[in-house]
């Protein structure tokens, strides 16, 4: 037996505000112009957003990126008023530059090809714990966030406001199937001088997350620091890629290190851990396997991965190497920077749908379909 823990952010989480604002920025010039090359970072503070990064392609008319910081935060719910932060009135200084013209000509190569706009490493993830392919304590951690902001969308009487964490362990036998869910912990800002725990507990209790101690549940924590009315940028300074695992997998999963939001499909930090995460979700929605990790790696101005690794930790009939000769081939789909923006339609203004909520897991991401199942069950179980 063992113990395993995830945790997960809302919206107004201050890092999220920024991943928020960089993806709604890179999908604005994605939709003046679909090929675009953008590195956009985002710090937010108690009186400042600070736009910054890189960008070639069709400028954006004068006052729209303060315009987009607005919008974006006035719509996670940081309007003024028990918020405590007002994007209506804070300040917004864009320091965008171009891109650097060696990094540019490392990318574009002749007909149409794409070299990676870096050079690092790309994992994806899949396991047979949820319906969705995701690790158990990473999806619980989000359905209590979601539940939460639900609540705040739907309720006029709600009290909590847009800032909150989740946490959720998952108690685990030997064999790596889950036991029962451990622990949870929700921490969230909320009106008012009262504690929150009864308004909390109904919330989960509806949404059938463990919310009584006893045999399925070891412990329940919500807001142990106490009263929480100031939050968001008010409070934290956020900054956008600092809640890579969160976007990810948990700890379930090794990182790359590089982050998503704000970044065009160029960069591989971010397409090709959604290619990675195609792969492993299809090899185990297939049936070939209860768990697969896929790393792929990449060398900046280079066309084709440098290496190609599936591991489905001894839960697969089929040989390790056989699996990842099937992807590392090209045959099946190209894992080049192109070929993965094709099969995707990556140059969409798709990303700020993605910067909250996790980008794995979802319904709607065309790199969460299952059109390899079969290709797969064709290839290996015939």
């Amino acid at each position: 037996m063992f113990l395993w823990t995830s945790e997960a952010v809302s919206a107004g989480h201050p890092d999220k505000v920024a991943d928020q604002i960089a993806d709604a920025i890179l999908d604005a010039h994605l939709e003046a112009n679909p090929q675009t090359r953008c590195g956009c970072e985002v710090t937010c503070c108690k009186e400042l957003v600070l736009v910054t990064g890189e960008v070639s392609g069709t400028p954006l008319p004068p006052g729209t990126v303060e315009d987009i910081v607005r919008k974006k935060l006035v719509e996670i719910g940081y309007n003024g008023g028990d918020s405590g932060y007002d994007g209506n009135t804070v300040q917004v200084l864009n320091k965008m530059n171009s891109q650097s013209p060696e990094i540019a000509g490392a990318v574009v190569k002749e007909g149409g090809e794409i070299g990676a706009g870096d050079q690092g490493m790309m994992f994806g993830y899949a396991c047979d714990e949820t319906k969705h392919y995701m690790p158990l304590a990473h999806s619980l951690a989000f359905k209590i966030i979601n539940t939460l902001e639900q609540a705040r969308r739907n309720d006029p009487q709600c009290i909590l406001l847009p800032d909150a964490k989740s946490q959720v362990t998952v108690e685990y036998n030997d064999d790596h199937t889950p036991k029962r869910v451990h622990t949870v912990l929700v921490s969230t800002q909320h009106k008012g001088t009262l504690p929150v725990e009864s308004y909390i507990k109904s919330l989960l209790d509806k949404a059938s997350i463990p919310v009584h101690k006893g045999k399925n549940l070891e412990r329940l924590m919500i807001n142990p620091s106490g009263i929480w009315n100031v939050g968001g940028p008010a409070s934290d300074t956020g900054l956008s890629g600092r809640k890579i695992v969160v976007d990810n997998y948990g700890s379930d999963c090794p990182i790359g290190g590089g982050s998503f939001s704000g970044k065009d499909p160029t960069k591989v930090d971010r397409s090709a851990a959604y290619a990675a995460r195609y792969i492993a979700k299809n090899i185990v929605a297939a049936g070939l396997a209860n768990r697969a990790q896929v790393q792929l790696a990449y060398a900046i101005g280079v066309v084709e991965p440098l290496s190609v690794r599936v591991d489905t930790f001894g839960t697969s009939r089929v040989r390790d190497s056989a699996l990842t000769d099937f992807f590392a081939s090209g045959k099946v789909m190209s894992l080049s920077p192109r070929g993965i923006i094709e099969r995707f339609s990556l140059r969409r203004p798709i990303y700020a749908a993605t910067a909250s909520g996790g980008h794995f897991g979802r319904d709607g991401f065309p790199w969460e379909a299952l059109t390899l199942v079969k290709p797969l069950q064709d290839a290996f179980m015939a």
